[in-house]
């Protein structure tokens, strides 16, 4: 087998539930040799700025987008992706599509760059670190830190049967002024709800999650909270660091607010032992404390 060595350590995960996505391609760079864009890349994509909720708070609607926008997001941070998929209703493609990941999967390992696939950690997404053509399976690394292992042939066919899989091949950096800039109409065109999800997007998220949270929420739906609120609690973090990082000050001042709101909000969910004894009314408060930064954020980034 042909094998890396592929870890999540130096990927900062402030609730453990920072987006699997996200999780896994910061670790697959930071393992395969580009550390340098490791933690930029998960706002340099927009995956710092996006938000998905579910009117019924389904945890799934984290995962629900373009699919194929992955290779346009990922490159808008300076790098270069081979990328393919097989979705719902195209049953027709499912082998030459299985057969063209299998090819992007082992090149990528062979090149030393773990790919993300999706579904390897259960309706989450997974890392690719090997293969076996003695076997003919996939080695893969569940976001839990857990070794697996994957038949070629489940390839897009395990609990979520569509496939997905993203490989970094080379870098394309930008200057800084343009990735700054780049970065910003991304967050904006996700925040103002131009890309396609089937959910709430963007600041429209934030309504649907503090209603649910103030007359909805259940003993059924208590965990969903914690996931939502975990999920993009991390993701904000991604955003105040590379403002920091690249000197646009008063963005990251507000991009550390709004961080710091949902991470309040999400330590409240996690000290409350049920749904009885949740400070609600706080949660949702802190919710809108965090979309009115937010909102600040976006005129500034639109100037």
């Amino acid at each position: 087998m042909k094998k890396l060595n592929v870890t999540f350590r130096g990927t900062e995960d402030a609730t453990r539930y920072l987006f699997s996505f996200a999780k896994c391609l910061s670790a697959a760079l930071r393992s395969g040799g580009y550390e340098e864009y490791a933690d930029d890349i998960i706002a340099s994509s927009g995956f710092a700025f996006r938000m998905w909720v579910d009117k019924t708070l389904c945890p799934s609607a984290t995962s629900i987008w373009s699919f194929h926008q992955q290779k346009p997001w990922v490159e808008n941070g300076g790098l270069l992706c081979e990328y393919t998929e097989r979705l719902w209703g195209q049953n027709a493609v499912e082998e030459k599509k299985r057969l063209e990941g299998l090819d992007i999967i082992k090149k990528s390992i062979d090149n030393g760059m773990a790919a993300v696939v999706w579904d390897l950690s259960g309706a989450e997404w997974g890392l690719a670190i090997g293969y076996d053509d003695e076997t003919s399976k996939l080695c893969t690394l569940k976001i839990n830190e857990k070794e697996d292992f994957v038949p070629y042939e489940k390839l897009g066919k395990l609990d979520i049967p569509i496939l997905s899989v993203l490989a970094v091949v080379g870098k394309a950096p930008k200057e800084t002024s343009v990735l700054i800039a780049d970065t910003k109409k991304l967050a904006v065109s996700h925040l103002l709800g131009k890309e396609w999800c089937d959910n709430a997007k963007g600041l429209d998220a934030y309504d649907v999650l503090s209603d649910f949270v103030l007359q909805k929420l259940s003993a059924d739906t208590f965990w969903n909270l914690e996931y939502y609120l975990g999920t993009y609690c991390a993701l904000k973090q991604y955003a105040w660091r590379f403002f920091q990082k690249y000197g646009e000050y008063e963005l990251a001042a507000l991009y550390h607010a709004v961080y710091d709101a949902w991470k309040e909000a999400f330590d409240l969910k996690r000290a409350a032992k049920s749904v009885d004894v949740l400070p609600k009314e706080k949660i949702a408060a802190l919710l809108l404390f965090a979309k009115a930064k937010e909102c600040e954020a976006v005129a500034m980034m639109r100037e």
